[in-house]
């Protein structure tokens, strides 16, 4: 049997920011109504936490098809020529289970993390929200940043990270790349003092966003952590915002963010006022206000991905230009 395969630099070929958007929101709200299947994902730690391994998996059931990530996460390759997500997307078709294609695990992570934040900022932002403030300077920045200008008209850019000389590199290039200035700071602070439309993207296991610094009106996407024990933003920062999630059972076991607040007894399960498939599907309200903050917690989840492969699957199908390997799975090869 034939099965695509799809290395890093194809992927954004055929995954374009905008398009990965749409098909991200047709994910999130096929799981709020029960279209989907989602598991929560399976991590296997090295040793003192150096690194993991995570397995995903996800059913889209009006697409028929089924997938799973495998993708390991190493925080201290920030900074090096590997980025810190490398892996595999696999994506079957649920009705022989019959395997379609291996595709690069690390450019659609980029992509699909960054067009659902671009959603969230779509649900929840101002309409007039335009001034970006980004903390952090990796592949997340990047995509981050594209998105962002997909969801609003933006007005401002600033950057900031750990390393000032990464956060002018970056704020170099992007301003090239965009034709947008792209300003970089040496202090999260100061990056996002009046913005109204903040992303933290980093890998940081202690808070870089402290509410106190948060404008009223703002959104916020809290994208980089992951896992129960780190978290980007502090206890005031999420009490002060009306929060929505990718998914509630996710957060409950996993977004740091969320569960150290509610460990410290600021706040509870009832914080979480929706899911954006909820938003996209009409189960909840949004933003009710001007000055209100809103934060949309990014865990990223599997049906994200499966979504992404299948878009990324039918496009090289239909181009004629995908790699088709033969690969196996066929039952006479064992006779």
């Amino acid at each position: 049997m034939e099965v695509l395969i799809v290395n890093q630099e194809e992927v954004p070929r055929l995954l374009p920011m905008a398009e990965c958007m749409e098909a991200v929101a047709t994910s999130l709200a096929a799981l709020a109504d029960g279209k989907a299947m989602l598991p929560l994902r399976s991590i296997l730690w090295l040793p003192e936490k150096v690194g993991g391994l995570g397995l995903m998996p996800a059913a889209l059931l009006p697409e028929r098809v089924v997938g799973l990530k495998a993708i390991t996460f190493f925080p201290g390759n920030e900074g090096t020529d590997l980025d810190t997500h490398q892996g595999a997307v696999l994506l079957f078709e649920a009705e022989r289970g019959r395997l379609l294609a291996v595709m690069d695990a690390t450019s659609i992570t980029a992509i699909r993390t960054a067009a659902a934040s671009g959603v969230a900022t779509r649900l929840l932002a101002r309409e007039d929200a335009g001034d970006l403030a980004i903390l952090g300077s990796g592949v997340q920045a990047r995509t981050h940043l594209e998105a962002m200008k997909i969801a609003r008209r933006l007005s401002r850019v600033r950057v900031a990270g750990k390393d000032l000389d990464r956060a002018k590199a970056f704020a170099a290039r992007e301003s090239r790349k965009h034709g947008i200035a792209v300003e970089p700071f040496a202090s999260a602070r100061e990056a996002v003092a009046g913005a109204d439309i903040i992303c933290t993207v980093t890998s940081s296991r202690e808070p870089v966003l402290l509410g106190e610094w948060i404008s009223p009106g703002a959104h916020i996407n809290a994208v980089g952590s992951s896992v129960p024990f780190a978290r980007e933003l502090d206890t005031a920062a999420v009490v002060r915002s009306r929060l929505y999630v990718d998914r509630r059972e996710s957060t409950l076991n996993e977004a740091g963010d969320f569960l150290i607040p509610k460990k410290e007894g600021a706040i509870s399960n009832d914080h979480i006022l929706g899911e954006i498939g909820e938003l996209l599907t009409g189960r909840v309200q949004g933003r009710e206000s001007a000055e209100e903050i809103t934060l949309f917690k990014s865990l990223g989840i599997a049906v994200e991905d499966v979504a992404s492969a299948r878009l990324i699957y039918e496009k090289a199908k239909k181009s004629g230009n995908g790699r088709f390997l033969d690969f196996g799975g066929s039952r006479h090869a064992n006779d």
